[in-house]
């Protein structure tokens, strides 16, 4: 926070202060949307939202349009990509400003793009940096805990989500049936909504079955059976997938051309990613940040995985500090050896980061399975070193990212490059 806003906090009351900051965001919305000359108006929108699985959807509906010979363009947190074009977003953002997505949509227009996938955040909503941008079909993946320090509860952090729907009344509402949220969204839409589930749902998943090679299903709607083989592994990349497939199908694309586009996503940055350096067990890198995301990507795993399941995470300084014991409670509970270390500290202390996560791993009961290592880098060395032939160790936190803040400080960091390093080190 720049010292000018700590001090307008101190003297300014804090509804006028809000006031302030709502009207500043809006006119330099509609100041970007102006200069880059409302370069949404001649494109078509796919707006996702959700705690968990944004960029993976996106990744999905990108290749699913392609597939169907549409020209895209998709803007996530991992990466943006126009007509083709693919580029590793650098800003571990999502919609990082209102000029940026609309300097983004400029680009997308100006090479010709017709459909654009957009992940979109609570934060984005809540301060009009999407404005001007009309959607098509918005996509709500699910709602589980995370930014309570944004938002302060998690009614706030879903009526910021909600936006997308009440804010930008999209054509289509494509939502999770299976979701504990979903009534509450639901009950905004007013045009049509379609649902992805299990059970009853506007496009069903029938038959599912999970291997260490990825997950296939049959998608069903009352118009079509799509039979998705896709290369990412878990109960969750179904429902991303499927997401995806309901989007294809609104716009119109066959099941084939569904298949052909969730069998194209061989996989998303930084989302279950593997590292490769000949050894005998599988080393996974994975953003998974909240517990929600943590238990799926540990859940899917541990039903995929021979031997034990290691994990190297920790959580992130300068957030919602609710969120730590929860994911050190599902560590505990999924993981057969945990390595708890520092993620990103920001402005905290990393002991007392840690301290907060072990408390929920004591309270679970995996205090003899947890063993802590402050520094990453050890900490995965450690991992790898105890690692035999069939385990899993899951590198948790980071992901895609190329950087770190800690203590202030932005540190070069790629988790996949120093698991590399690490088993080449190692030599197994």
């Amino acid at each position: 926070m720049s010292r000018l806003k700590k001090l307008a906090r101190k003297i300014i009351p804090q509804q006028s202060l809000e006031n302030v900051e709502e009207s500043y965001r809006m006119q330099k919305a509609k100041t970007a949307n102006r200069l880059n000359r409302h370069p949404a108006k001649s494109l078509h929108i796919v707006a996702v939202t959700g705690t968990n699985g944004k960029t993976t959807t996106c990744a999905f509906i990108n290749e699913v349009l392609k597939a169907g010979g549409i020209k895209t363009a998709v803007y996530t947190t991992a990466f943006t990509e126009i007509a083709g074009s693919y580029k590793p977003n650098r800003t571990h953002m999502t919609v990082a400003s209102s000029w940026s997505v609309q300097s983004f949509l400029r680009r997308a227009k100006k090479a010709g793009a017709q459909w654009v996938v957009l992940e979109v955040t609570s934060h984005a909503l809540d301060q009009h940096r999407l404005y001007g941008v009309g959607v098509d079909i918005a996509v709500v993946t699910n709602l589980t805990q995370d930014h309570l320090d944004y938002h302060g509860t998690m009614e706030k952090y879903a009526a910021a989500k909600a936006l997308l729907i009440t804010e930008f009344n999209p054509k289509t509402v494509i939502l999770n049936a299976d979701d504990a949220w979903f009534e509450y969204f639901g009950r905004k839409v007013k045009n049509k909504l379609l649902t992805v589930g299990q059970n009853k749902a506007s496009y069903q998943i029938k038959g599912l079955s999970l291997s260490s090679a990825g997950t296939e299903y049959s998608l069903v709607s009352s118009k079509n059976t799509a039979k998705v083989k896709a290369h990412l592994v878990g109960v969750f990349n179904a429902y991303n997938s499927a997401m995806a497939g309901a989007v294809g199908e609104v716009v119109g694309l066959s099941a084939k051309e569904i298949e052909d586009g969730i069998a194209h996503v061989p996989v998303v940055a930084g989302r279950l990613e593997a590292v490769e350096a000949g050894q005998d067990f599988a080393v996974l890198v994975d953003y998974a940040h909240t517990a929600d995301a943590l238990e799926n990507v540990l859940q899917a795993v541990k039903a995929v995985t021979k031997g034990k399941v290691r994990v190297v995470f920790g959580a992130t300084g300068d957030r919602d500090r609710s969120k730590r014991g929860p994911m050190g409670a599902v560590a505990a509970k999924n993981a057969d050896v945990m390595y708890l270390t520092d993620d990103e500290t920001y402005t905290e202390d990393g002991n007392a980061i840690r301290a907060a996560v072990k408390k929920g791993i004591i309270d679970a009961g995996g205090a003899e399975r947890c063993i802590e290592i402050a520094d990453r880098r050890t900490a995965i060395m450690q991992a790898l070193s105890d690692a035999s032939e069939g385990d899993v160790v899951l590198l948790a936190g980071i992901g895609h990212q190329d950087y770190r803040a800690m203590g202030g400080k932005k540190e070069p960091w790629d988790e996949r490059k120093v698991a590399r390093e690490l088993l080449e080190n190692l030599g197994k």
